[in-house]
């Protein structure tokens, strides 16, 4: 990962790219290389061949403030892929699904990217599950003028879970060997093997009177798998990523869940931290040391360290022992070795959206009536494992209309036990509804929706184009659970 330090240079434990500290005429505006590749990493001393995006200087892309994206993504896999760029909103021609609208990426062929990103937080993953699950993921940080001029070290916190079985084992296990998997590779097409009999799925208008408190006697399903190891940054408790700062350091700790099935809670320890904004857009800072971030979703924190020593700053897997992190650490500083698991299980994850309550975003949309308001059923069990939008699989989907520009509320009402965070592509949305509850919450792209659970989000329709809608848990997205959002002129 990158560590830009207080005055703009590389911190003593940074090992890859560092662009921010070059003035913007050194780019020129030409383009940056990005290339889809294998690499092998060391888990707990253990060779694992994963899947990567190297960028010029390592793992992942970094912008300067107002500088485009503009990138040539080379595909030097033996497979064909396609690179999404999560939470940006570029023409949805570049947008990154496969054969909506351009198709895969060949092996050994280079597509270039040139758009005008947002800034922020945000990364890039395959949009092929059984590929994101393989590591084919890294952070997308696009900076900005506040964070040239801050007084303070960045550092990025890139999460993953991992297994050293294939992805298609790995399915295989969720899935009782039922077979139960579409095939993602070509999103534009139907869902071959998906069933049309959702008996078994909690459906339907019934479960609209149930509540949270409801749950108190019904079991959740936090965590459909069980990884062989839970990374930061690449690394393992074992082994962590310890980060070089300044005595009395600022630091801006941008979190990136890129897992594809964890949730984590972000232990900052003994530091408090002020949570700044999530999924790259700014709210009121919200004080504490311990936040939750679902798969696809970021968090800004900004910590000010007391003196000299070493603070580690954990993620912890969410109903579990299981833990990953990274230590920040002035220099000589004692750093004390980490158990991988905890004494005791970490709590399920805002089933009563108490956090997601407590953001307010500082940019709210205009004010204006919702010429639309679609619900959007989530449905699934584990047994069949088949995770459903309406009732239906991709492939079998009924789209979600608007026309640009319309003003959109879309209620998402999960009615299975698990949580599903849902991510929409080409926009960014507001939480303005909670359980009925109504608020000027947070501006966001992927909103954790909890069991039972019911959440609204509003936006203004952009692009006329077909983008996808779907849940960010990635044997979710492979069973079928993703639908569209069809914007018409």
């Amino acid at each position: 990962m990158t560590y830009i330090s207080r005055r703009g240079f590389l911190a003593a434990g940074g090992a890859t790219l560092s662009m921010a500290a070059l003035p913007r005429f050194a780019f020129a505006q030409s383009a940056m290389s990005l290339t889809a590749g294998s690499r092998v990493l060391d888990i707990d001393g253990r060779a694992a061949t994963v899947y990567g995006l190297e960028g010029p200087k390592g793992q992942g892309l970094f912008l300067n403030p107002g500088e485009r994206f503009r990138v040539d993504l080379t595909n030097s896999l033996d497979v064909p892929t396609l690179i999404h760029w999560h939470g940006q909103v570029p023409p949805n021609d570049q947008d990154g699904v496969p054969d909506l609208p351009r198709p895969v990426l060949q092996p050994g062929e280079t597509r270039s990217y040139n758009y005008e990103p947002l800034e922020g937080t945000y990364w890039m993953h395959a949009h092929i599950p059984l590929h994101e699950m393989n590591l084919l993921a890294a952070p997308l940080i696009v900076r900005s003028a506040e964070d040239v001029k801050a007084d303070r070290q960045e550092v990025v916190m890139f999460l993953h879970d991992f297994s050293f079985k294939a992805p298609e084992e790995v399915m295989q296990e969720i899935t009782g060997g039922s077979g139960a998997g579409h095939d993602m590779n070509a999103m534009g097409g139907s869902s071959p093997g998906a069933s049309n009999d959702h008996s078994g799925m909690q459906m339907g208008n019934s479960s609209m009177s149930m509540d949270m408190s409801m749950l108190d006697g019904m079991t959740m399903d936090l965590n459909d798998y069980d990884w062989d190891a839970y990374l930061t940054n690449d690394r393992t408790l074992s082994d962590p990523d310890v980060v070089r700062v300044e005595k009395g350091g600022r630091i801006k700790l941008r979190v990136i869940n890129g897992a594809a099935a964890t949730v984590f809670w972000i232990d900052t320890g003994k530091v408090s931290a002020r949570l700044v904004a999530v999924d790259g857009h700014a709210i009121q800072p919200l004080e504490g040391n311990r936040f939750g971030v679902a798969m696809g979703q970021r968090l800004d924190l900004e910590l000010d360290l007391s003196g000299e020593g070493a603070w580690p700053m954990l993620a912890l897997r969410e109903g579990a022992k299981e833990r990953t992190g990274l230590i920040l650490a002035t220099a000589g500083a004692a750093v004390d070795k980490i158990a991988a698991l905890a004494d005791e299980n970490s709590p399920a994850f805002d089933r009563d959206m108490a956090q997601e309550l407590k953001l307010r975003g500082l940019e709210s949309l205009p004010a204006r009536p919702a010429q639309s308001s679609p619900m959007v059923m989530l449905g699934g069990s584990m047994q069949p494992y088949v995770w459903t939008i309406d009732g239906k699989v991709w492939g079998e989907h009924t789209p979600i209309v608007a026309r640009t520009g319309e003003r959109v509320e879309i209620m998402f009402h999960n009615t299975s036990m698990m949580g599903h965070p849902m991510h929409l592509h080409g926009h960014v949305f507001q939480v303005v509804d909670i359980n009925g509850r109504r608020i000027e919450g947070a501006r966001r792209d992927t909103v954790y929706v909890p069991p039972m659970g019911m959440v609204t989000v509003a936006l203004d329709a952009g692009e006329a184009a077909r983008w996808m809608l779907h849940c960010h848990h990635m044997p979710h997205l492979q069973t079928g659970m993703m639908t569209e959002f069809a914007v018409s002129a």
